[in-house]
């Protein structure tokens, strides 16, 4: 009667207690319906056992008590009839039956409390199990629309941390090409007389004219 020991922790346990301690409370629905479900298996086996060891008890009280109801009536039929042999007889016989009665009630006892306790753990894991199916079935609802929403939530994070890369890289080779194309108009752009160079050829057209007149000549 294993189930029998563990008998004050199970009419103690209550799921809210769980739930309130529990860090996933799917999980720990879960566990507590598997081990309700695993008492009940237990209770239900050993319930069989229990009951049967409980009509034995009370077939042999039954069976002492009747006993020594009887030689009770012999007796005094005995003494009825002037025969106190025979009803010492009878008294002494009783006499160790009546010790015998005390133990075995004691025995029906113990079986009729443990039938009791079985019954009690039934009805309360049964109980149990049927108050915890519907709100078991909505926390599972909620809890897989909670991870639906957090998969939406990391898809729509990872979409924006895409479109900000894209962006960036976007933003990033506009910048790039507007710096090309100011270096290219600079480099394609005429350059400016040097000063230097203009007046050194004003310089020498004098020169130059002289020379061709020399020629000339």
């Amino acid at each position: 009667m294993g189930i029998l020991s563990r008998f004050r922790d199970i009419m103690a346990s209550r799921m809210n207690d769980l739930l309130d301690k529990a860090k996933d409370p799917e999980k720990t629905m879960d566990d507590f319906m598997r081990s309700l479900n695993s008492d009940l298996g237990e209770v239900r086996a050993e319930t069989a056992s229990v009951l049967v060891e409980e009509r034995r008890a009370r077939k042999e009280w039954d069976a002492c008590r009747a006993e020594i109801a009887k030689l009770q009536r012999y007796a005094e039929k005995s003494l009825e009839a002037g025969n106190e042999r025979d009803a010492r007889k009878f008294l002494e016989a009783k006499a160790p039956l009546t010790e015998k009665e005390a133990r075995l009630q004691a025995s029906y006892d113990a079986a009729s409390s443990a039938a009791v306790k079985m019954k009690q753990l039934q009805d309360k894991l049964m109980s149990d199990i049927g108050e915890l199916e519907a709100p078991r079935a909505d926390l599972k609802v909620r809890m897989a629309a909670a991870k639906v929403q957090q998969r939406l939530n990391s898809m729509d994070k990872a979409h924006s941390s895409m479109e900000e890369q894209v962006n960036s890289a976007y933003y990033e080779a506009m910048a790039l090409a507007e710096l090309r194309a100011e270096r290219k108009d600079s480099l394609d752009a005429p350059q400016a007389p040097n000063e230097n160079s203009m007046s050194a050829k004003t310089e020498d057209e004098p020169a130059a004219r002289k020379e061709t007149r020399d020629e000339k000549d």
